[in-house]
């Protein structure tokens, strides 16, 4: 029979029907399918909660990063992510910030944007005045779709209007702007916006379109400020070297990119860890990254007249602590009792934190030793293992295999048959 992906109903179906469905599409083994089943502490049942056409779930180690000092409160910060070396470089930066104080930061509160997009119009610019005049009464109908964000002190809060020139004609864009608290917020202004689409047509006589939250979050900002003495460092000329890094990627978009994946290897390990939407954070920090027209880095390094190297990182954060999977997956919750947050705002602070750090920490190798010496030390024991070491010859496999500059599994089995006949 010829393979086709049209299968109606799987959504229907439970774990073990979606599975002999997907092992003869596939030709799984059996070993294979106790692998897609095999339970940690998120359940099939809870999982199938989650998301549509669940077979299994999928695990990723969680570290913990050590060392931080933020707003001169202790953290231990959980981590979830597959790449070696990044727990350990955040933990190494953030004790290299201590000695100027750790880390300062500060925000601009849990706020979020919903848009409007209004088309249809023949005098747009005379629409938003007329908008305007209308701003009580939509923030009155706004806030009337969730009273309890209301009475937790949020809600929405002001109304900003902008006209767009485009190919297909003026558009008036409504931008409801609403504090969400302790929420990321995505439910309550999607509902929002929706609600308030057919007074905005019956008041204007345009058409609605889009009516949903924006993720360049540019109203839900983190910035984070530390100072790291010279001596800390390892000498003023590490902090030029890092000075000079910094300027590499404020003129070129190319370094730019691998500058702010350096800082979003750590800020996604930690939005990971507390069940947060990754996508969304991405999202924002890289459109906020080419804010001014060119993509440029999101952290900026100097030295100060004492030679010491001062950071700072500013960036969109959309964290929530009620709500999605932050609430749902176990794992998530024992993250947040880790971290011991008590408010969205504190989580974002937190991984604003260890953004900074995380480059801090990426920004000194290559200033030094170069990125592949302590990187490839970690990941010479998962090329041993796929070699198939196990036990003390994991250590062995790879230490030889960093000595020689040559981490590669070919290399890794031969050497492994090579210890196995001593």
């Amino acid at each position: 029979m010829e393979k086709t992906s049209r299968i109606s109903g799987f959504h229907k179906m439970g774990l073990e029907e979606r599975l002999k469905i997907v092992q003869s599409f596939s030709d799984l083994k059996e070993e294979e399918l106790r692998t897609l089943t095999k339970e940690g502490a998120l359940n099939f049942e809870t999982a199938n909660r989650m998301i549509e056409n669940v077979i299994g779930t999928i695990q990723l180690p969680i570290g913990i990063a050590m060392n931080f000092l933020i707003n001169g409160k202790e953290y231990l910060i959980p981590m979830a992510i597959e790449e070696p070396s990044v727990v350990a470089a955040a933990s190494n930066a953030a004790r290299f910030a201590r000695s100027g104080g750790g880390f300062f930061v500060t925000n601009t509160g849990p706020v979020m944007i919903a848009q409007i997009q209004l088309v249809h119009l023949s005098d747009a610019h005379a629409t938003r005045m007329a908008l305007f005049e209308r701003k009580e009464e939509i923030l009155e109908l706004a806030n009337a779709q969730d009273p309890m964000l209301v009475s937790l002190g949020g809600g929405a809060r002001d109304v900003e209007i902008r006209v767009l020139n485009t190919p297909l004609g003026d558009m008036v864009i409504i931008h409801l702007i609403v504090d969400t608290r302790d929420a990321m917020g995505a439910n309550a202004v999607n509902t929002m916006a929706e609600a308030l689409a057919p007074f905005i047509e019956e008041w204007t006589g345009g058409r609605v379109y889009l009516r949903i939250l924006s993720n360049l979050a540019e109203k839900r900002l983190v910035r984070v400020r530390t100072k790291i003495t010279k001596e800390a460092m390892g000498g003023e000329d590490i902090v030029d070297g890092i000075v000079y890094a910094q300027t590499f990627a404020e003129a070129d978009p190319y370094r730019a990119a691998t500058h702010n994946k350096g800082i979003m290897n750590g800020v996604i390990a930690v939005v990971i860890a507390t069940g947060n939407d990754t996508r969304a954070i991405e999202a924002g920090a890289h459109t906020y990254a080419a804010r001014s027209g060119q993509y440029g880095p999101l952290t900026t390094w100097e030295k100060d007249g004492e030679g010491n190297l001062v950071g700072t990182l500013e960036l969109p954060m959309a964290v929530g602590l009620v709500g999605g999977a932050t609430k749902v997956n176990p794992v998530s919750q024992v993250a947040v009792k880790i971290l011991g947050v008590k408010s969205a705002v504190e989580l974002g602070e937190v991984i604003g934190a260890v953004g900074l750090a995380q480059n801090l920490a990426a920004l000194r190798v290559l200033a030094t030793e170069g990125v592949q010496r302590g990187h490839m030390s970690l990941h010479a024991k998962n090329i041993a293992v796929m070699a198939g070491a196990t036990g003390a010859l994991i250590e062995e496999v790879a230490k030889r295999l960093v000595e020689e500059k040559k981490v590669r599994v070919d290399r890794a089995k031969e050497i492994l048959e090579e210890l196995k006949k001593k």
